[in-house]
């Protein structure tokens, strides 16, 4: 969808119980928001799905490693896992410090990644 309406194609999908509670995508440009990033658009649709602001036991699926600020918001809600495809390389929260998430937190990295690499390259050759 994001890559449709001319975002950058991130998507976001938080599972509880095998039951997906939020899903979003990227919509900086839509919303004229540099935060409204697919991870925190997710994070504000499980909490009020919720009722609540801690994420223990929910599961976040993300199409590209999250940025820093993402990783401060994960940290907040105390997401108990986060599963991403591609490593983002430029802008990724490991590059400053891999610690920035819950220390609770389980970290999986690279499922998908190379779909997830290949839709994001595909995406930014089309804007070039």
């Amino acid at each position: 969808m994001a890559f449709e309406q001319g975002e950058i194609p991130i998507g976001a999908v938080i599972i509880l119980d095998n039951t997906v509670i939020a899903k979003a995508h990227n919509l900086t440009e839509t919303l004229n928001d540099v935060t409204a990033h697919a991870e925190m658009q997710a994070l504000t649709s499980a909490f009020n799905h919720l009722g609540a602001k801690y994420l223990n036991d929910c599961v976040l699926y993300v199409t590209l490693e999250p940025c820093v600020m993402c990783a401060g918001a994960l940290f907040w809600a105390q997401i108990g896992k986060v599963v991403y495809g591609a490593s983002d390389i430029k802008r990724g929260y490991s590059l400053v410090n891999a610690s920035l998430l819950h220390p609770k937190t389980e970290v999986v990295k690279g499922v998908l990644a190379e779909e997830s690499r290949a839709l994001l390259e595909v995406f930014f050759r089309k804007l070039r």
